[in-house]
């Protein structure tokens, strides 16, 4: 399991420190490998080390920072790992805040900071992507191309866990997830060697790649699909949390009845301490410069008292979502799946869903700092069968239902306070779990095919487990790490 994995680290590494310390950074430097290597008394480690969402993730320190430039450098690091035992981590814009998955105590990081190429190929309308890019970086650099690719909806994602996890997107139900849009993953395996995954080359590698996570190398670039883009509409709505049960109905009925693929939402609620917020706020897009009249009406129609919705560039949405990152803080990310209900029960299940959140949130309220949020993400039936469309992919959902991938977030202050919130995020995501296995046993639920949404996963939750793809993507593993490398010598969601 990955909490199993995860507590192996903390113990590994811290007590692996000193002789870290001496080997892969001392043989890193020594070999020329790679012009940059940062420690802990340069000011680079320290801007690094502050660039986390989760300043837990900041906490733990690494022997050293790597900043490889090049496809050859990562891999000249990769066959120096594998002359010792050292446990490392993988960064790219440091979103995820499960520690040991980007971030360590002890041993080297390899950041992918200036992996950072972006490069828009007009006669195969196609970009090639660095992962050390943010979002809002990758669009910046296109916004006068017309062209776009399928990322993140809040700009200061980093590009290369996303994509791995699949990254769901604003353009989605245009184009599916973020990682159906690859032409060609760059990859340096576990041996070193680096190779290219494409439809035609390493197939098996091209489709685990997609939803994989890091079981499999580092992407080192991402070729993606460009596609054409003008301005788009967007912006949020904010409402009042009396308004809970006419916004439960309306992402519901959104969820089923939107037909429209140029039209994407995120709605989340939020409640901190002693009341001082207590709302809903949504994000709005719409790839067009106006949307039609009717496709947001079930929103607008409750009576939002902010409306920041206007015609923009792309980056320009994207940039503006950054508020939404509160940096400085520690903090959890979990995800649950559930079935779409219909318009009868919506009420009944939806309620219910909310009430859990509400009450778990409502239990550590006075912890310092205390910020909850849940989030309802449409993915209608549309986005299963682009998906398809688009060439598949590890997650592998399939169009027979609607569903709403929920993520639930905690944000404090404090370290003393882990505990508590650790607590509170399991019986939040597992309370969740028992609800929708409750309700499909009841009828009130259809029976559905529910993965996990990678990118928004605890550290604690069984990613794996919950893919029907799961014997493929062991299988691939066992193909290009047959020595389990990256199974045991990195964090991230592992392949039982």
């Amino acid at each position: 399991m990955a909490s199993k994995f995860a507590l192996f680290l903390l113990t590994f590494s811290s007590c692996l420190f000193s002789y870290v310390v001496s080997d892969t950074c001392s043989a890193v430097s020594e070999s020329s490998a790679i012009k940059s290597v940062q420690n802990a008394l340069s000011i680079e480690y320290l801007n690094e080390q502050n660039d986390y969402w989760s300043t837990a993730c900041g906490d733990l320190k690494p022997s050293c920072i790597l900043y490889p430039n090049t496809a050859e450098e990562v891999a000249a690091i990769v066959k120096i790992l594998n002359q010792n035992n050292d446990t490392f981590v993988v960064k790219s814009g440091g979103h995820n805040p499960n520690k040991y998955f980007a971030s360590i105590n002890g041993g080297p990081l390899l950041s992918t900071r200036d992996l950072n190429e972006v490069t828009f190929d007009a006669s195969s309308m196609t970009v090639r992507v660095g992962p050390g890019n943010q979002w809002d970086e990758v669009q910046e650099a296109l916004k006068d191309s017309g062209v776009t690719v399928v990322g993140g909806r809040i700009g200061e994602v980093g590009v290369g866990g996303y994509v791995l996890g699949g990254g769901l997107s604003f353009l989605s139900a245009k184009y599916g997830w973020a990682a159906n849009n690859i032409v060609e993953f760059e990859v340096v395996l576990a041996n070193g060697t680096i190779v290219a995954a494409s439809n035609t080359t390493h197939t098996d590698l091209f489709k685990a790649l997609k939803g994989g996570g890091n079981n499999y190398g580092i992407v080192t670039a991402y070729t993606m699909i460009a596609h054409p883009q003008g301005q788009v509409w967007g912006g949020n709505l904010v409402f009042d949390a009396s308004k809970t049960p006419q916004m439960l109905a309306a992402v519901r009925d959104f969820t089923e009845y939107n037909t429209d693929e140029d039209a994407g939402i995120i709605m989340t609620a939020e409640v901190t301490a002693l009341g001082a917020v207590d709302l809903w706020i949504m994000f709005l897009f719409y790839d067009g410069p106006t949307p039609p009249a009717d496709v947001f009406k079930n929103f607008t129609d409750i009576g939002p008292f902010v409306n920041s919705c206007k015609t923009q560039s792309y980056y320009d949405l994207l940039s503006g979502n950054n508020w939404a990152v509160v940096k400085g803080s520690r903090y959890t990310i979990a995800t649950e799946t559930t079935p779409l209900p219909n318009a009868t029960v919506g009420a009944e299940v939806l309620g219910t869903f909310y009430d859990h959140w509400r009450n778990t949130t409502e239990s550590v309220i006075a912890v310092a700092g205390i910020i909850g949020s849940v989030a309802f993400q449409p993915m209608p039936k549309m986005i299963a069968r682009k998906a398809k469309e688009m060439g598949g992919d590890l997650i592998d959902l399939d169009d027979s239902v609607d569903r709403i991938i929920m993520e639930f977030d905690f944000s404090w202050v404090l370290l003393l306070d882990d505990m508590t919130m650790d607590a509170a995020t399991q019986t939040l995501y597992g309370g969740m779990k028992t609800l929708i296995d409750n309700y499909v046993e009841s009828g009130l639920l259809p029976e559905a095919y529910t993965p996990l949404f990678m990118n928004d996963g605890y550290f604690r939750q069984d990613y794996f487990g919950r893919l029907r793809t799961q014997d493929f993507a062991r299988e691939t593993a066992s193909t290009y790490d047959p020595n389990g490398f990256w199974a045991t010598r990195t964090g991230g969601f592992k392949i039982n």
